[in-house]
């Protein structure tokens, strides 16, 4: 039979917290996916996991050729390994209370089919009948996905002995042949923080990611997206390859975990409508390029596109919202990330950093200017990290070792990149703006962008070496964690089965919270996001290309605004929920209009 198993899946968070999410959660049919950029901390997790099965540990270290990619590719077929291995003895377990063979079936949702087999095979009396089904369900019961994940933008060069740059060896290239030569299969490699041509070219380089028949796969390719023109150039750009893209897993720009990839003001409603509307025709643009290449290549090409599935993230926190994505948008799946961040048995989160989650509120999550990638940062305050940063800026010594070197880009001081959040660029840009005699404002605004930069390489990967007690690195032991701005919501640590059943309406992790609903908080981001864009940078002159940036995302707010209440009007949304949104509509747009009104219309006019 063909079984409908989980809808959603647990997205790549951080480096560490979902490192072994898989070995956690995929023999229950929930797929995962690990972030395979720090091969540190997947050598870290090597040493650690080898002994717990028994297997002695054989390091990978860097003085070997290629370490990255082989150190990527063993703890995949190890993490793999352990799954099949999991999953084997699940299907042998007695169907009893609390075995896990039971948690497999009660945690899938009601429609699905193989659920309804299991409730149906509870309720057998007759011996023999009860026997053939339970031998039926037995040999149903497959893992979830093992998927990894790539930010497309860490991929400095490296070098070898002699200093010469290692020809496809950079961090993203060697990520990726690292995952290509592992042994996973019905597993994705997903690609999030927009396009890397020279990555995207890699590709080329392996036949792992062919189709073997319509729509069949042993590895896939997904792409993270923000926006319906991003999937198309980038599935585009590899279908030209001969690279068919089986998935475009759409993001919220603002409302989601970690770095943050604002649009210029479109909301999630509306490219959701976009998709679901263009769908088909992304698909037909898509194949006839696709099938052109594979010819091209020798292939025999197919009569028709492989499927496309359609997936969305970013601030989902009820079965409602989720019920409402699939069911009015046609999505196949949702992603719960920052949630599961409360489930240990999920994700991998260190006592002290978990408690802070489970206490946080809207004020302790900000969009910070942290990350040294120059991009937006989600970002939790009061974590061990951000009290070490404090107390070496209290010591004179900002910044920290750089020792991971993923995050290295800025040439303003040395002929090599260097990390924005190291010793020696802090210590080389405070001389700068010392000499500067800038006004003490402008001099105390400047130092504090400097100031906030953060390692993230290890204060991603230091949750993991603090929770299985596993050494990282000698005397870098601060916590950083970017959980979304949902969290502020979800107080309670919860059980696997817990979580699963909030996401399915069989239970309420939110009780009685006050929460809006997901449109209106990205929304009010949206509007915090632009004020504070016009208050840091200055009001524009009217006609200039940033006055017309401003004007643009007030116009597309305000389109994203229009659009939701005639979602709210229609009988699609449940009546409670459509009139809060109703209610939430007007205050935020209020809220959007003073605030125009009083700065770029203001200025527009007093010109005029």
């Amino acid at each position: 039979m063909t079984t409908t198993l989980h809808r959603f899946h647990i997205p790549v968070m951080g480096l560490a917290y979902t490192v072994d999410s898989p070995v956690k959660v995929a023999r229950f049919g929930i797929a995962s996916t690990i972030s395979i950029i720090e091969d540190g901390l997947i050598e870290m997790m090597r040493r650690y996991y080898y002994p717990k099965i028994g297997e002695t540990y054989v390091p990978i270290t860097p003085k070997e050729d290629d370490c990255r990619a082989k150190r990527i590719t063993d703890y995949l077929n190890l993490v793999n390994r352990m799954v099949n291995e999991q999953v084997e003895k699940l299907k042998t377990a007695a169907f009893e209370a609390g075995s896990e063979i039971v948690q497999y079936f009660e945690m899938l949702p009601e429609d699905s089919k193989l659920k309804q087999l299991y409730v149906h095979f509870i309720g057998l009396q007759d011996k023999e009948e009860k026997e053939k089904v339970e031998a039926l369900l037995r040999a149903e019961i497959k893992a979830g996905a093992i998927d990894v994940n790539i930010m497309t933008k860490v991929d400095k060069n490296n070098l070898d002995k002699a200093g010469n740059v290692i020809e496809e060896g950079s961090d993203a290239l060697a990520s990726l042949k690292g995952y290509a030569k592992s042994n996973l299969s019905n597993s994705s490699l997903i690609f999030s923080a927009g396009m890397n041509p020279r990555l995207y070219n890699y590709l080329e380089k392996f036949t792992e990611f062919d189709a073997k028949g319509l729509g069949q796969f042993d590895k896939k390719i997904v792409i993270k997206v923000s926006d319906y023109r991003s999937a198309l150039i980038q599935g585009k750009y590899l279908a030209k390859k001969g690279f068919w893209v089986s998935e475009f897993r759409i993001e919220s720009g603002l409302n989601c975990g970690g770095h943050a990839f604002a649009t210029d003001g479109y909301l999630l409603g509306p490219i959701m409508e976009e998709f679901k509307n263009k769908k088909e025709e992304l698909s037909a643009a898509l194949f006839q390029l696709y099938n052109a290449a594979v010819k091209a290549k020798g292939g025999e090409g197919f009569s028709e596109p492989h499927p496309i599935k359609i997936t969305v993230q970013g601030g989902i926190g009820t079965f409602e919202e989720d019920d409402f994505l699939k069911r009015y948008y046609n999505v196949d799946a949702t992603g719960w990330g920052t949630p599961f961040l409360l489930v240990p048995e999920a994700t991998t989160v260190d006592q002290n950093t978990l408690q802070l989650l489970s206490k946080a509120g809207q004020d302790d999550i900000f969009l910070s200017k942290n990350s040294p990638l120059g991009v937006r940062f989600h970002y939790l305050k009061g974590t061990s990290s951000d009290l070490e940063k404090a107390y070496r800026i209290s010591k004179g010594k900002p910044g920290s070792p750089c020792t991971e070197k993923q995050l290295v880009s800025n040439t303003e001081f040395t002929k090599e990149p260097i990390c924005t959040a190291s010793l020696k660029y802090q210590r080389l840009k405070m001389e700068q703006l010392k000499s500067l005699n800038l006004p003490e404002a402008e001099y105390n605004k400047q130092l504090k962008a400097l100031l906030d930069k953060e390692c993230l390489c290890v204060g991603l990967s230091n949750a993991a070496s603090k929770k299985y007690e596993v050494p990282f690195l000698k005397n870098q032991d601060g916590v950083t964690i970017c959980p979304g701005p949902n969290i502020a919501y979800f107080t309670k640590i919860a059980s696997l089965a817990e979580m699963v059943g909030h996401i399915y309406g069989r239970t309420d992790l939110l009780g009685q919270v006050e929460r809006p609903n997901l449109f209106i908080n990205e929304l009010v981001l949206y509007i915090n996001y632009l004020v504070e864009l016009v208050e840091e940078e200055g009001v524009p002159e009217p006609g200039s290309k940033r006055a017309k940036y401003f004007t643009d995302f007030y116009k597309n707010l305000q389109e994203g605004v229009s659009y939701y209440r005639q979602l709210a009007a229609s009988s699609e949304l449940a009546p409670n929920t459509a009139e809060k949104m109703n209610i939430n509509l007007d205050e935020a747009e209020a809220e959007l209009k003073k605030f125009y009104s009083t700065t770029l219309e203001k200025k527009e006019a007093a010109l005029a």
